[in-house]
């Protein structure tokens, strides 16, 4: 019976491989050592390697700073953010100097760092806890943001971050943690190509785009459509800068469909962003226009309206439903 590893635990297991393959790399955070961080993605490795596995005082400003400095310094820092909403103190250091320090210096120096934290709802946490605004980094020039949906592409995509000498944001889907388990093939990849998309699932009526745990929502849909002989082919972004344009425009000039899937609010995201690009490109072979389906644009509510502030499966129905019927209602 093959065993079945949780992301956190993958995440783990590719920090601990880090750590132990490359004497260069640090850990830091907030409660990351002792106590093994809040979800426990560092659980155990303070112990293995008590000099690089550290925390650090409440102060995000103060952890960007350091991180920076030390990868500039020929260090390879993994930062962790308790929260994708504590990230915000931050900002000035993430946007201001590691997104533009190798073309400040004309390639003098890197910033090789990556900044780690969870993000997006699904745990019945306050709005602190559960946001998605991923679109902010996505809008800035030398960073890549990269966001897992599964425990395997988690475990990958961590240890090639780490051999990229750009910084990088590493958004871990939160209701993803602990609930995605996954078993481990004997082979098991290092290496994921971190600005490709993954077409996880080939079909011809709709493409269906999506990422992080939005993608359980993606799945639980093409096994429903596929049901009712309605095939969809639906993408894993992967990375949400840069964004891979090529594997999108291919699908989408394949099925002349589209929608697109994500918790983050609706307006100017990276939703917007492929909408816009697409019809730019594929106007006229579109047989609908390109659809998508978001949160609210709205605080996130508390736990017991989170189910219908977010998408959920009848909200991403309606918008597929209304694509797919659109030339025999509309034309």
């Amino acid at each position: 019976m093959n065993t079945l590893f949780t992301m956190a635990q993958m995440l783990n297991r590719a920090l601990d491989e880090i750590l132990k393959n490359d004497s260069t790399s640090i850990l830091i955070g907030e409660d990351i050592g002792v106590n093994g961080g809040v979800f426990r993605i560092t659980d155990g490795l303070h112990q293995k390697y008590p000099s690089r596995v550290l925390d650090t005082p409440l102060a995000e400003n103060m952890i960007a700073g350091i991180s920076i400095g030390m990868a500039m310094k020929g260090l390879r820092p993994i930062a962790e953010f308790q929260f994708l909403a504590f990230i915000y103190p931050a900002l000035e250091q993430i946007i201001s100097h590691a997104s533009k320090m190798r073309y400040r210096t004309q390639g003098r120096l890197y910033c090789p760092l990556i900044f780690r934290t969870p993000y997006g709802g699904g745990v019945g946490a306050p709005e602190h806890h559960s946001e998605s605004t991923e679109g902010i980094f996505a809008q800035v020039p030398g960073l890549r943001v990269l966001v897992p949906s599964t425990p395997t592409r988690a475990y990958a995509l961590m240890k090639s971050a780490h051999l990229n000498n750009d910084p990088v944001i590493f958004l871990e889907p939160t209701r993803m943690y602990h609930s995605t388990k996954q078993s481990i093939p004997s082979s098991l990849s290092e290496n994921i190509k971190i600005d490709q998309a993954i077409i996880e699932h080939t079909g011809h009526h709709l493409t269906l785009i999506s990422w992080g745990a939005m993608m359980l929502e993606g799945r639980k849909i093409v096994a429903e459509y596929a049901k009712h002989n309605v095939s969809i082919e639906l993408i894993d972004l992967v990375s949400l800068r840069p964004l891979d344009y090529q594997t999108i425009l291919n699908s989408v000039k394949k099925t002349k469909r589209c929608v697109i899937l994500s918790e983050a609010p609706k307006t100017i995201g990276v939703a917007s962003e492929i909408i816009t690009f697409l019809q730019e490109n594929l106007f006229d072979s579109l047989l609908s226009p390109i659809m998508r389906v978001n949160a609210d644009d709205h605080v996130i509510p508390y736990s017991k309206l989170e189910d219908v502030y977010r998408p959920n499966m009848l909200k991403i129905s309606k918008v597929i439903n209304k694509v797919l019927q659109w030339k025999k209602q509309y034309a």
